[in-house]
Order: structure tokens, then C-alpha cells, then sequence
């Protein structure tokens, strides 16, 4: 018997806000104080990068996403953006579902994927969780998305 899979689906819709973030940002720039600090899993299969990045942080990287940023495109799946790492501009390509982590510190906002393995369930063998993601020794609700499975 089937039934509504509520994780995966709040963890599309939390990916689609992060799209629509990154969508307005490259539209608009960033304003005011925002800035983003956003984990990546460096090993995800789409996740392009520099090989020297790679070997650096052969399995997550958090980004900055501050003052200097160019080429950020949006698409359905993940965006490019150039960063700045010690004065070098690297290309980076980030799909949607590599990222673990997304924090604006300047409202307090934060989003935290995680991998949970269940063993109850056969057709997925990882299934996402959300919770609030602490910023500047400050905490928000934990929101468990186990909570809303059975």
C-alpha cells in the first residue's frame, strides 16, 4: 500500500525555495546584508568543480555567497556561479540535491538536509529530514520531518 510521502516532498518544496533564492539573487543581486552560507556534498555524481577543489574537500564544501559572485545561473536541477578562492575565480556547478545546509545569517534562516536511512522502508533507502539550522549560537524549532512518517 502506497501512501503520501511527506518527506520527499518537503524536501522539494524546501528545494524549490532555495531555487527561488538563487533565482531572485541572480536577477536581482543580493540585497541588503543577505549573504548565504551553503554545504555541499562535493562527492554528489552532477557536482562540478576544479579538480584541485575536489581533492581539497573530497566530501562537503560550504560557500560563501557575500560580496564577490558572477555567471550565477539558475536551472531546474542546480545553478552556476563563480566564486572567488584566494583570488582564483572558479566555476562551480551545484545541483539542488547536493546541498546539505543553507543559511542566511542576516535574517537568521537556516535549512539542514539530511540523509536518514530506514529500515522499514523498501522503495527508498535514504529519505530526507529538514530541521532549522543553528546560526550564531541561536536555535529555532527543530522541525523533523520523521515526525510526519509513519
Amino acid at each position: 500500500m502506497s501512501g503520501i510521502d511527506y518527506g520527499n516532498l518537503m524536501h522539494d518544496a524546501m528545494r524549490g525555495l532555495i531555487r527561488k533564492v538563487m533565482d531572485h539573487v541572480a536577477q536581482e543581486g543580493l540585497p541588503g546584508d543577505h549573504h548565504f552560507f551553503i554545504t555541499i556534498d562535493t562527492g554528489h555524481p552532477d557536482m562540478q568543480m576544479a579538480d584541485w577543489l575536489r581533492e581539497r574537500y573530497p566530501e562537503e564544501i560550504t560557500l560563501v555567497v557575500q560580496h564577490w559572485f558572477e555567471n550565477l545561473i539558475v536551472e531546474d536541477d542546480g545553478f552556476a556561479i563563480t566564486l572567488n578562492f584566494g583570488n582564483s575565480p572558479e566555476p562551480l556547478y551545484i545541483p539542488f540535491d547536493s546541498i546539505s545546509t543553507f543559511v542566511d545569517p542576516s535574517v537568521e534562516f537556516g535549512l539542514r538536509f539530511e540523509l536518514q536511512h530506514d529500515e522499514d522502508d523498501d522503495e527508498e533507502d535514504e529519505a530526507p529530514m529538514l530541521e532549522d539550522a543553528p546560526v550564531e549560537e541561536k536555535s529555532g524549532e527543530v522541525v523533523s520531518l520523521d515526525r510526519f512518517r509513519k
